[in-house]
């Protein structure tokens, strides 16, 4: 196990690379430049050549693009991520913050998800074919076929605006003192939102895999022993249908900050998602690689704990020391 452990840790950084060599060359050669952003069009349009040029080289832009990623690159290993153009403070710090925000809502949303979705696919499979299953079955396809940030909408006007119950948007009121009620009232619609379509896939998901081991020679012998149907389910069956499930949420964590973009600028809410799309729409690149190496860590690190569940899930499930 610790040898696995350590050759997946070692993984990391080869994919690390990759995927900032692929995002790097992906901004640099998109059109247009953070100059072009920074600076009003109608200035833009007045300004020649030579100043044009001064206020790339100002940025380090006049560097090919190469040997712009390797000066890059060598600042984030030392843990040095540059500074954001256009917020003008080091990256770091607005990556933080923005994960501060994000991260309650995630959070809420991957423990919303995973509670219901395995509670609704238990209940599904217990009931295979009822009206009760149908139901849910429905809920479920809904959750896949619907969008996150339609979904996102349905609970603003809803909830936000025509029962007037939860705020439509931001971090805290304006105006009001800080308090825990009113952080949580505000990442509440945009967790629930965020966890729709993960609660539809994993009900899917236990549902099936609940259903193909209630059957199984080890489930009927539990309870020709005497054991009670609903300890035979939660003990013995559900340990073993996990498995599939937890490969599901393993690929799900990197989709919450997928949807996350979504999300959050449907809901005006200043975390990672919409502080990404803040940075592509300014040409941010700094904090365009800060917010891709943070993200590709935490989903890569979020793979490797999906891999050690299995063995806690599954203790049949042993790695290769070799």
């Amino acid at each position: 196990m610790s040898r696995y452990l350590l050759r997946r840790i070692l993984l990391i950084f080869p994919l690390l690379l990759g995927v900032t060599i692929i995002n790097y060359a992906i901004y640099a050669l998109a059109p247009g430049d953070p100059v072009s952003a920074m600076i009003d069009p109608y200035e833009l349009s007045h300004m020649t050549d030579e100043d044009l040029q001064a206020a790339r080289e100002a940025l380090g832009l006049n560097k090919p693009i190469p040997v712009r990623y390797l000066i890059w690159l060598s600042k984030a290993i030392q843990g040095n991520l540059g500074y954001s153009i256009w917020f003008n403070t080091p990256v770091f710090e607005v990556m933080l913050r923005a994960l501060g925000n994000s991260m309650p809502v995630m959070i809420l949303a991957l423990i919303v998800s995973t509670v219901a979705g395995i509670t609704l696919g238990i209940v599904s499979a217990l009931k295979p074919y009822s009206l009760i299953d149908s139901v849910l079955t429905t809920f479920a396809f809904a959750g896949v076929a619907v969008p996150g940030f339609f979904f996102a909408l349905l609970l603003i006007y809803a909830v936000a605006i025509r029962m007037d119950i939860l705020p439509t948007g931001g971090v805290t009121t304006p105006g009001a003192p800080p308090s825990l009620g009113d952080r949580l009232a505000h990442i509440l619609l945009p967790g629930l939102a965020l966890a729709y379509e993960t609660t539809g896939s994993l009900l899917r998901y236990t549902r099936a895999s609940l259903l193909e081991v209630l059957h199984q020679d080890y489930m009927t012998t539990a309870r020709a022993k005497g054991l009670v149907n609903h300890m035979v389910v939660l003990r013995h069956g559900l340990r073993n249908a996990l498995l599939p499930v937890i490969t599901i949420l393993g690929l799900r964590l990197p989709s919450l900050f997928g949807g996350a973009v979504l999300i959050e600028t449907v809901f005006n809410y200043p975390g990672i998602g919409l502080t990404m799309v803040q940075a592509t729409e300014m040409r941010d690149y700094p904090l365009l690689m800060g917010g891709v190496l943070i993200t590709a860590i935490l989903v890569l690190l979020s793979n490797l704990m999906a891999d050690m569940a299995y063995t806690v899930a599954d203790p049949r499930i042993r790695y290769e020391e070799s």
